[in-house]
């Protein structure tokens, strides 16, 4: 007799390999485990960027970034996360002159205050080109009445402001924001670093600390530098490590690993330089909780799966340059995700024109599809021109597992995946370390600093 297999099961072992017209009814644009909790639209087309959404249930905010024209973002409260409901909304003054975007931001918690910080992009064409990030003081919310901008970082060494930033819990005990603007052949640092504390006392050079350069011979391609940034902490070797995506758009684009446990004195651990047929230029780049694997994303708009590397060999020191990826994933053939959310064995993907994607990667070699929701559904068409649309951004709350995403044309949506109600590392045998940072205690694993219980 021929051994039968349930419905569910089938599509579980199909999910990432057979067309989705096999998969589900034609017409239907979610898998069943991913539930729909809410949609906010944002007006305006091209208007919403990334996201991030704070991790205490006590303050159930998230903040989406805005722009082009005007700079901006949303504060969306997510009391109710079935009625998100937007509270407060900042834009850059004369937005008729200050033409660009808000791009990326972040929050951080420091000495009983929150604050969110806001990477933005000015163009040529505009003043305030040294504005790289504004910060702001959300400790009042939801009163929104007391938000107030505490200050902005400028950086007229390298005008254009900052595309992308992570704020992090240093092992030392100290608050950090890394910043990424352009790299010039004069100026190659492309990742600034910023000690926060010092900033918000004002400090000369807003409490910067040095800089990340991209390596030789990449440093000085004119206007490129560090596209994306994420930053964690890896307790076997008890280093903080900085991974950077980039230059974007370029060939001599790679991802690079450095250990920022001295943030003064950067030092190169890995280089991942995939094959020129394979990519374009560094993107997106994140780590698996153990620091073992790496997850990225290019910028062709050719064949550019999500791919996964080992990096151990470079970090073991047997090879110099990571060149072949273990595992890839994609949707099909010329689409190209852009985000990456990991909270293993999960890697939560924003994937621009197929809107949330979800995968199990236990398997590196093999990564496998278990739940999405396309939030784009294929309103508008693809210009294979440099323009993406869809799923720009998102995050997961790791206290209850809500995921959030940030559609650049539908705007602001809210979703629970089956059987994933909340997230710790050691829950799957590995450290408690992802992009959410334990502001109060420092990284998991990380000796306390001197003074600290």
């Amino acid at each position: 007799m021929t051994p039968t297999i349930s419905g569910a099961v089938a599509v579980l072992l199909t999910l990432g390999t057979a067309p989705l017209s096999s998969q589900y009814p034609t017409g239907q644009h979610y898998s069943p485990n991913v539930k729909l909790i809410s949609h906010l639209p944002l007006a305006g087309v091209m208007k919403v960027s990334d996201l991030e959404v704070e991790q205490e249930l006590t303050r159930p905010y998230a903040y989406v970034s805005r722009g082009p024209d005007p700079i901006g973002f949303d504060l969306i409260s997510i009391k109710d996360p079935a009625r998100p409901r937007r509270i407060y909304q900042w834009v850059i003054e004369n937005p008729e002159l200050h033409n660009g975007r808000g791009v990326n931001g972040k929050y951080f918690k420091l000495r009983g205050r929150y604050y969110y910080v806001q990477a933005v992009q000015i163009r040529d064409d505009s003043p305030g080109r040294d504005i790289a990030t504004i910060i702001f003081d959300v400790t009042g919310v939801p009163d929104t009445s007391q938000i107030r901008e505490v200050g902005r970082i400028r950086t007229p060494q390298v005008p254009g402001g900052a595309h992308n930033l992570f704020t992090y819990k240093h092992s030392d005990g100290r608050t950090l924001l890394f910043n990424s603007v352009r790299a010039t052949p004069t100026y190659p640092h492309s990742a600034h670093i910023y000690d926060l504390e010092k900033f918000l006392a004002g400090e000369k050079d807003y409490g910067f600390i040095g800089g990340i350069p991209i390596p030789e011979p990449r440093a000085g391609e004119p206007g490129n530098g560090y596209h994306d940034e994420y930053v964690a902490y890896h307790p076997p070797s008890r280093q903080d490590r900085f991974y950077g995506g980039g230059p974007e758009w370029s060939k001599f684009g790679g991802n690079f690993v450095f250990n920022v446990t001295d943030p003064a004195n950067p030092k190169l651990l890995v280089s991942v330089i995939a094959q020129a047929s394979m990519e374009s230029g560094g993107h997106t780049f994140v780590a698996t909780p153990d620091g073992r694997y790496g997850l990225t994303v290019t910028t062709s708009w050719a064949h550019q799966p999500l791919r996964i590397w080992d990096l151990q060999p470079a970090l073991e020191g047997k090879v110099q340059v990571i060149k072949q990826p273990v595992g890839e994933f994609t949707v099909a053939p010329g689409k190209v995700p852009h985000m990456i959310e990991v909270r293993w064995p999960y890697a939560f993907v924003a994937d621009y024109e197929q809107g949330l994607r979800i995968l199990d990667i236990r398997n590196p070699s093999d990564p496998m599809q278990v739940g999405f929701y396309d939030t784009y559904n294929y309103r508008i068409p693809f210009e294979p021109t440099g323009t993406a649309f869809g799923a720009y951004g998102l995050d997961v709350r790791n206290a209850d597992g809500l995921i959030v995403v940030a559609d650049d044309y539908s705007g602001f949506w809210t979703f629970r995946m089956d059987g994933f109600d909340g997230w710790n590392g050691h829950d799957w045998g590995m450290p408690n370390i992802s992009s959410v940072q334990d502001w109060d205690n420092g990284p998991d694993g990380a000796p306390k600093p001197a003074g600290v219980s």
